[in-house]
């Protein structure tokens, strides 16, 4: 069965275009032209990834995508003309997964879709765990636990988390984060790195201002302690 991609896009001809490129990738491609019905179709379609413009008419794509991680950890795909860094930051602090800047190549599109996808459905081939202090993952199920009581987090921060707990104590810089949390195929600033780490932080600290399992190494990356 094909994947459903759905497309929040209010330029007419960008949206078919798009559309267009999804359906001879194999894909099941459903159209929005603007936010409200965007979230609505997100809600009822259940679409397996959803490309989100940043400009959209009665919803802005910033709005719609926190509506959505309200509720679904679905894949999104940012598709703004906006290419400054803070722009991008934005948009993964609010729960994108990745962030794609207009003009752009439909092929770049589909195969970022394509790397979205294959992160998001990732399987585990066998039941494993980790656990330090108060902290469990369950990489089969993608739960976490802290204090016995059930955080949710990302697929990136939940990659990012995992490959701290493997390696207590070893130095990680913003580029192998990036790279293990992406399986190699993000493209992006390091620095975004530093939005993740930080939204990891206010999950599984105790005081988010004082870490003391997820800790800033100067001038090199962060690092994981018991």
């Amino acid at each position: 069965m094909p994947k459903t991609i759905l497309i929040i896009e209010d330029e007419t001809r960008i949206a078919h275009w798009v559309r267009e490129y999804f359906e001879k990738a194999g894909f099941r491609a459903l159209t929005a032209a603007d936010g409200p019905s965007g979230l609505s179709m997100a809600q009822t379609e259940e679409p397996d990834l959803v490309i989100l413009d940043l400009m959209l008419p009665g919803m802005d794509g910033t709005e719609v995508c926190h509506s959505i991680r309200r509720d679904s950890d679905v894949p999104i795909i940012m598709l703004t003309a906006r290419g400054k860094e803070s722009d991008r930051i934005l948009g993964l602090e609010l729960g994108a997964d990745d962030y794609v800047v207009k003009p752009f190549s439909p092929g770049e599109l589909v195969a970022r879709a394509r790397a979205v996808l294959r992160r998001a459905n990732k399987e585990i081939t066998q039941d494993e765990t980790l656990t330090i202090d108060g902290i469990y993952l369950d990489l089969a199920s993608y739960k976490c636990l802290v204090d016995e009581k059930p955080v949710k987090l990302s697929r990136i921060q939940f990659s990012i988390l995992e490959s701290f707990m493997r390696n207590i104590g070893r130095v990680f810089s913003r580029q192998q984060l990036l790279e293990s949390a992406f399986d190699g195929d993000y493209s992006g600033y390091e620095r975004t790195i530093d939005v993740h780490i930080r939204r990891l932080r206010k999950k599984i600290e105790k005081d988010p201002a004082n870490p003391k399992y997820i800790l800033t190494v100067f001038g090199l990356g962060y690092k994981f302690m018991e």
